[in-house]
């Protein structure tokens, strides 16, 4: 379970990556159509932030209820 975790983590992140990569690449040619990769990056940089926090806590739950 906490590897599943720890995968959807780093997906975010790479969700983040590539949307900040089309918003430098576009902007130039046309910056009204980067504004949804803006919302794509923020959303995922913040369910990333989330994600490793909630499992941080169910880590550390699981470790306080084994002992």
């Amino acid at each position: 379970m906490i590897k599943i975790l720890r995968y959807t983590e780093y997906l975010y992140l790479a969700v983040a990556v590539i949307s900040i990569y089309k918003i430098v690449t576009l902007w130039s040619v046309n910056p009204k159509d980067t504004y949804i990769f803006i919302f794509f990056a923020v959303v995922s940089i913040a369910m990333f932030i989330f994600r490793r926090r909630y499992r941080k806590r169910f880590e550390q739950r699981k470790k306080d209820n084994q002992q």
